[in-house]
């Protein structure tokens, strides 16, 4: 055999050693527990044959207990690019086959490269996290790692779409890098994130408490929000990935891809005509809304299971991709609270980060009341909603189609705060306040000096309600552009939108604003 073959030869030899991660009986470990290996997921992120791997053949460096005598090829995480609907996308897959998918300093210069290529060519970047954290053995060269990962997701943010699965251990200092991206998501069961472990809270606070109570799929997506998607399943996970990204551009430069739309954009649904009760306190469901008038039925809610009072997230109208905030009049009256707030706040700077416009369904009755709430800076949380929508710069679509009170009013895209078109159901009340609470305001003397104090408020009450109860009195002063009928919505969207195409808003040159944190 020439020298030559037998430098192929070895170089086979060596790829397959390194494709086999931590070895045969580490990947059947990963598998028993219903986890796919970090190629294994990469190969069903990406399209077929389309992944280029890059540093296969990178090793630790680190001669501390007794690592030199460890090595594997790769060192605990698989990077490269490839496509996803024929898109270039840039991915690393942390390998729990190797070291417990631990951090080293060489994992981290792996993972920085592909983060720097990304940015450099302007796409996405996906990280799959399944790690057991810092490699203990190299001490603070594992935290300068996390770091310069942090640093460049930092600079990432509003550049390229960055998207963190999180599909099996995330702890410790590792959780900030998805903290810092886009969007993240978790398996059920098989992942969990917490700063410290189940252990570390019973020394500290005495608690009792599993690593899925602490921080599993369930725990994030409905009570901390950190999380925005959950999978049942490592496919689903994946899907849902490569779903996602469907509707976003390459980066803040670009457009999202428009689809052939097969939806007629003047389709009209007659039931909208009858969806809002005859009682203003009686619920309807915001699903059924959305789902009427965005092309084909098709919506990707993000954090669907947290501060449910709102809805965030992508639709398309006549192919183009749209962030879409609702409140959901089913749930809490669709009053806005702390989390709902800060929800939709950073929905709305992210579409508006990545060219994406926004259409804002409104009935919202005002903010939730409490010492709860106050003492939790709900007027900080209120205010990042407002300053969100008055910051974006992309088209804004606002249809108000029941309630609409005071400073709620002003936070759901108002036209104040540059919303581009406005419209209003003819079924929508927009005021400072609700009829009831008016007149108490307005006549709590003349009812004192009423013979018959609950007729004198009644009447006051329908009088109020009668002038202000209604879209007219906002249409008045041009602050509603239109009053639609609602079986018209869809289309009324998608001319607005189409119209807006060539929108063109600079806010003032500045380092960048103080949002209210």
């Amino acid at each position: 055999m020439s020298n030559q073959l037998e430098k192929v030869r070895e170089l086979i030899e060596l790829r397959a050693k390194a494709r086999i991660g931590g070895g045969e009986k580490a990947i059947e470990k990963q598998h028993a527990k219903g986890k796919y290996t970090a190629r294994e997921r990469i190969a069903q992120l990406l399209d077929e044959g389309s992944f280029e791997e890059l540093d296969m053949f990178v090793e630790h460096r680190c001669t501390n207990f007794g690592q030199e005598k460890k090595h594997f090829l790769g060192d605990g995480v698989v990077t490269g690019y490839g496509t996803i609907e024929g898109r270039l996308v840039y991915v690393f897959a942390q390998d729990f086959t190797v070291f417990g998918g631990s951090l080293s300093e060489t994992m981290s210069l792996k993972i920085c490269k592909v983060m720097d290529m990304a940015m450099k060519m302007g796409a996405p970047c996906i990280g799959i996290n399944d790690s057991g954290g810092a490699r203990i053995q190299e001490g603070i060269n594992a935290l300068a790692g996390y770091a310069e990962i942090f640093q460049r997701n930092i600079m990432a943010s509003g550049v390229i779409p960055q998207i963190s699965g999180i599909f099996g251990p995330c702890a410790g200092g590792a959780v900030y890098s998805p903290a810092l991206t886009d969007f993240t998501l978790m398996t059920e069961g098989t992942s969990y994130m917490f700063l410290t472990g189940p252990k570390v809270v019973k020394t500290v606070t005495g608690e009792d408490v599993t690593q899925e109570e602490l921080g599993g799929a369930s725990v994030h997506a409905s009570k901390s929000g950190v999380t925005h998607f959950t999978a049942a399943t490592e496919e689903e996970g994946l899907a849902t990935i490569r779903r996602l990204l469907s509707f976003l551009p390459q980066n803040n430069l670009e457009e999202a891809p428009l689809l052939n739309c097969t939806d007629p954009i003047d389709r009209i649904e007659d039931s909208l005509n009858e969806i809002i009760p005859d009682s203003p306190n009686k619920p309807y469901d915001m699903y059924e809304v959305i789902g009427a008038i965005v092309d084909n039925g098709e919506f990707l809610e993000v954090q669907q299971d947290y501060a449910k009072n709102i809805i965030i997230g992508f639709a398309r109208f006549n192919g183009q991709s749209v962030g879409v905030v609702a409140n959901q009049p089913k749930y809490l009256a669709g009053v806005l609270d702390s989390n709902a707030s800060r929800k939709a706040a950073r929905f709305v700077r992210f579409c508006d980060a990545f060219n994406i416009p926004l259409v804002t369904l409104v009935d919202v009755p005002g903010f939730l009341p409490g010492t709860g709430q106050e003492y939790n800076g709900v007027i900080l949380h209120g205010a990042k909603l407002l300053y969100a929508y008055g910051e974006a710069t992309v088209p804004k679509v606002t249809v108000t189609l029941r309630k609409s009170y005071g400073g709620s009013h002003i936070v759901m895209s108002c036209k104040q705060l540059r919303g581009d078109m406005n419209y209003a159901w003819p079924t929508s009340e927009i005021a400072v306040m609700g009829g009831a609470g008016a007149v108490e305001v307005l006549y709590a003397k003349g009812a004192a000096e009423s013979p018959d104090p609950a007729a004198f408020m009644a009447e006051k009450e329908a009088e109020y309600t009668k002038l202000f109860a209604n879209p007219y009195n906002a249409a008045k002063y041009g602050y509603i552009d239109d009053v639609i009928e609602p079986r018209n919505t869809r289309f009324r969207i998608i001319r607005a939108l189409q119209q807006l195409q060539t929108k063109k808003l600079l806010n003032p040159a500045k380092k960048h604003g103080n949002i209210p944190l």
